[in-house]
């Protein structure tokens, strides 16, 4: 897959092509190029939306699906390219917001053109800054066959009129696909085939998208078996056993402490708590500054202690975890803080104490105290691990002392 381009300096013209892309279809990638035909312009983004400011209250399939899907639909075009300006940007999604981040990146006499539904032409000036977004670029308003035009035109004119804009009007047999209609067939097991690329619906079907969920179930978006293919790939043979034997001991702690969701988690957690410790510190440093994964003082000099604060990020990035807790879980697995929860205690002791741990002194004693009270094996092992760090000289995290303080008080 290409790497997204930074800036379009050589571009006299760009067409934008937004959307939630959930999924997208062959409708999105005909009226990309028609579009592209019609102005000739030297490229068409297609910009995932993050979270955009009118769907709020809906469902909206994980970003990097949506994004990855969008990749493969359009790679085999030159002239598409693929933006996440809008799933990186925290917050609520604007338009405004995204134009303006897209002018910085091309010349300053580029012409762009923003491809939208003709219906969004009727709402547009409740959106944010509309005045000011329709003196930034061109809008293209599209729409399938059958849509009642007059409306549109009467608005389209006062809007050119009252504004100076200039918005064209397109119609694009295609749109009669719809994302919706294929959400729909998929989670009833209807065919998808030919309404969007095959490499897109292929990516559908195995990552089971648009299908029913039980709602208690904790969410995230790969399956097990995926992300157990996944840290295969990534981790080493020692690694592997290490991470299967955490996730398995997490699991057994919260059958005795926890909920039957507790266990769903620990396994999860555990699976992925060194998801990123094999990475060379080369790539930990530059992952960190491309995720923004931030870096005190400890972690720059004592590099193996940014592991589980990168290993988070890319648990959500890469293996799409979107449970906070299972998160928190990985991030403090090494370090521990004050108050941990039920499931960082859980991963934190189980990382300590797996099965497949060679024996050292205090390691019976910390399994020993897991199976009767959680704190007290937090106080053990905390002491247990700054001992010996402090006598290899090696740095500790104030997060370390921080927890064994809390847990001295407990």
């Amino acid at each position: 897959m290409r790497s997204e381009i930074t800036n379009f300096k050589n571009c006299k013209s760009i067409a934008i092509m937004g959307g939630t892309f959930d999924p997208i279809h062959y409708g999105h990638l005909v009226t990309a190029e028609a579009v592209r035909h019609r102005f000739q312009v030297d490229k068409v983004v297609f910009i995932p939306t993050g979270r955009p400011a009118h769907k709020t209250n809906k469902h909206v399939t994980h970003n990097e699906h949506r994004y990855l899907m969008t990749v493969l639909a359009t790679m085999r075009n030159e002239n598409f390219e693929v933006s996440r300006i809008e799933i990186d940007r925290p917050g609520t999604t604007y338009t405004i917001d995204t134009i303006e981040q897209l002018k910085r990146m091309c010349r300053p006499d580029v012409r762009l053109y923003f491809i939208t539904g003709a219906d969004a032409i009727h709402q547009i000036m409740n959106w944010k800054e509309p005045e000011r977004l329709l003196s930034l670029c061109d809008f293209v308003a599209v729409t399938r066959p059958g849509y009642q035009k007059n409306r549109l035109f009467e608005e389209i004119g006062e809007i050119r009129g009252k504004y100076s804009s200039r918005i064209h009007y397109m119609e694009v047999p295609a749109l009669a696909i719809s994302s919706s209609d294929i959400r729909e067939r998929a989670s009833k097991g209807m065919p998808i085939q030919y309404l969007l690329p095959q490499e897109v619906e292929d990516y559908i079907h195995k990552f089971g998208l648009y299908q029913d969920y039980e709602k208690d179930e904790v969410k995230f978006m790969l399956s097990l078996e995926t992300m157990q293919e996944k840290l295969q790939s990534a981790l080493s043979v020692k690694r592997y056993i290490h991470t299967m034997g955490v996730s398995e001991e997490a699991v057994r702690l919260a059958e005795i402490y926890g909920t039957r969701a507790d266990q769903q988690k620990a396994k999860v957690a555990g699976l992925l708590h060194d998801c990123a410790k094999d990475y060379p510190v080369e790539m930990r440093l530059r992952f960190c500054k491309e995720y923004k994964v931030p870096l005190d003082e400890i972690m720059e000099k004592q590099t193996d202690l940014i592991h589980p604060f990168l290993g988070a990020e890319v648990a959500k990035r890469e293996y799409l975890v979107e449970d906070k807790e299972i998160l928190n879980a990985i991030r403090y697995h090494t370090t521990g803080r004050a108050n941990m929860t039920l499931l960082e205690k859980i991963i934190f002791i189980a990382d300590y104490i797996e099965p497949n741990r060679e024996k050292f002194d205090g390691l019976e004693e910390a399994r020993r105290l897991a199976y009767i009270d959680l704190d007290m094996a937090m106080k053990c092992i905390l002491e247990q691990t700054i001992a010996f760090v402090e006598e290899r000289g090696r740095l500790l995290h104030p997060l370390s002392l921080e927890a064994l303080e809390y847990y001295k008080r407990k």
